[in-house]
């Protein structure tokens, strides 16, 4: 952990110094200055409606990362390897240990769906380059109430920021993509099923009423309760059209390996 370099894993405070000493890529300073001032700043007099990033934040919990592409293979396989380090390292770091990744922005703007598209294709990339077999007790159907991402033998829960949430101030990066990734163990204690979970999710919601200055959104849910869909969390729709109406994921329990190109078609950043 804390090596020169993108691609690599570091703790808060490496981050914050190297960004200050400019030791990082200038995408990556942004991305940092971003991500800090949209959790520990306020909008609208509310401060940002997840409380428990905001604390995990204030407490230098977070583990990051910079990738320096969407859809390089190098990039995604030197990402792939900082995930299982963090997977080794995040119980013994802290209790709120997530791992935030920032990517560099791409050199021409993408749209709302072109993000979809770079999203999927990195959970997909991920999934056919796991040394891990997919958990026996995780669905592989994305439209199962249970299926969860996941690498690395751990379910996990990615949530982006992103350029295109004109109004969803909470999930607004002006940088580019930002993925959040929070194993399924992070959130033990407060799920739907518990007093403490509940409290939460009532004060998260009011809270992003206030900072958003709109309703939550209509496909946020809850893990395990049927009709509710984890995939279309991760990155929330702005406009319906340009987000995948199925979850655009093949899962497999031994994953083959997939192709070293990417499709016809798909312009890489």
């Amino acid at each position: 952990m804390n090596e020169p370099g993108v691609e690599v894993l570091l703790d808060q405070e490496t981050l914050a110094d190297r960004a200050a000493a400019g030791d990082l890529p200038d995408w990556g300073i942004d991305h940092w200055e971003s991500f800090r001032d949209g959790l520990l700043g306020e909008r609208n007099g509310s401060p940002f409606p997840c409380f428990f990033g905001v604390e995990s934040v204030q407490n230098g919990d977070p583990l990051y990362t910079l990738c320096s592409s969407m859809t390089d293979k190098d990039a995604l396989l030197g990402f792939r390897d900082t995930l299982l380090e963090y997977l080794d390292t995040y119980r013994d770091h802290s209790e709120q240990a997530s791992l935030v990744t920032f990517f560099r922005p791409p050199e021409v703007p993408l749209s709302e769906r072109e993000y979809h598209e770079r999203l999927w294709h990195l959970l997909q990339f991920l999934h056919v380059h796991d040394p891990e077999p997919w958990p026996e007790d995780v669905p592989t159907d994305p439209d199962d109430p249970y299926w969860e991402f996941s690498f690395g033998g751990e379910p996990m829960f990615p949530t982006c920021r992103a350029p295109f949430y004109d109004t969803r101030k909470s999930r607004y990066c002006p940088v580019g993509l930002e993925i959040t990734f929070q194993p399924r163990s992070l959130f033990e204690g407060i799920t739907h099923d518990t007093d403490a979970g509940q409290r939460a999710r009532e004060v998260i919601q009011d809270r992003i009423e206030d900072y958003d200055g709109v309703c939550p959104h209509a496909d946020i849910g809850d893990y395990g309760v049927e009709g509710d869909r984890e995939w279309p969390q991760y990155m929330l729709s702005s406009d319906p059209t340009q987000a995948p109406d199925e979850c655009p994921i093949n899962v497999t329990r031994d994953h083959p390996k997939a192709p070293n190109t990417l499709p016809d078609g798909y312009a890489a950043d």
